[in-house]
């Protein structure tokens, strides 16, 4: 029985997924008006003068550089042994 709420779970959120994914793209959400890149622009190197809409005081680090690298390496860690555990839990 609770395999198949389960799997009810996962088709039904799969399908709202689908739905919201495609209501996002009819509408043009987390798009930059004047720019011919969508919201798939994973390389911003790409975006002409990307440092102008990166750098417009919206943020301003508080912690040097090294804090910021240790939290991303922390987190990656922590992801890496989420990972080993959802995959053990299969077998």
């Amino acid at each position: 029985m609770p395999k198949r709420i389960f799997r009810i779970a996962t088709v039904a959120v799969g399908c709202l997924t689908l739905l919201l994914c495609i209501y996002i793209m009819l509408n043009g959400f987390g798009l930059v008006p004047g720019l011919d890149f969508g919201a798939g622009a994973y390389y911003y190197a790409d975006i002409p003068d990307f440092e102008k809409y990166m750098h417009d005081g919206a943020f301003h680090p508080s912690l040097p550089l090294w804090v910021y690298m240790l939290l991303f390496l922390c987190w990656g860690y922590l992801m890496w042994r989420l990972w080993i555990w959802v995959d053990g839990r299969r077998k």
